[in-house]
């Protein structure tokens, strides 16, 4: 068994293209599949979610929460997470980002307090703590700010 051999189960797919209303012999002729009159069995029935007039239950729920259309997406790291680079390394997004420190570049990284540092690093680029700045100048690293 492997991936090339998968098909879904027998009965589980249906063929689309199945022609409805085309005489008793089809076994989905006369009504095709609409049952006996009705808002329903007509042309131009109602949409998905109309409820005949009344409010509907989308419109009567009330909305919750909000969206900031400024909101930045800043990706927050510990310093513990540093400790993977050797010394003097110059530490950015891009080295954070090769590294695999972080999946993705969004609207900036923040370095934060957490954890111990012992290696002596450069960083810039990144928006860093006050706690962060203190642990990074305390291991002989320096902290550039952009």
């Amino acid at each position: 068994m492997d991936m090339s051999n998968l098909q879904p189960a027998a009965g589980a797919t249906k063929n689309d293209n199945f022609r409805r209303g085309r005489g008793h012999g089809s076994g989905n002729g006369k009504t095709a599949g609409k049952g006996h009159k009705g808002q329903k069995a007509r042309s131009g029935a109602p949409r998905i979610g109309f409820e005949g007039g009344q409010m509907p239950l989308y419109r009567r729920i009330p909305k919750r929460g909000f969206k900031n259309r400024n909101h930045k997406d800043i990706i927050a790291i510990n310093v513990s997470a540093l400790e993977r680079f050797d010394n003097g390394t110059e530490i950015n997004e891009e080295t954070l980002l090769a590294n695999g420190v972080i999946k993705k570049v969004c609207d900036g990284v923040k370095i934060l307090g957490g954890g111990e540092l012992t290696k002596k690093l450069t960083v810039s680029g990144c928006m860093v703590s006050e706690g962060a700045k203190a642990k990074i100048e305390a291991a002989g690293g320096k902290v550039t700010e952009e």
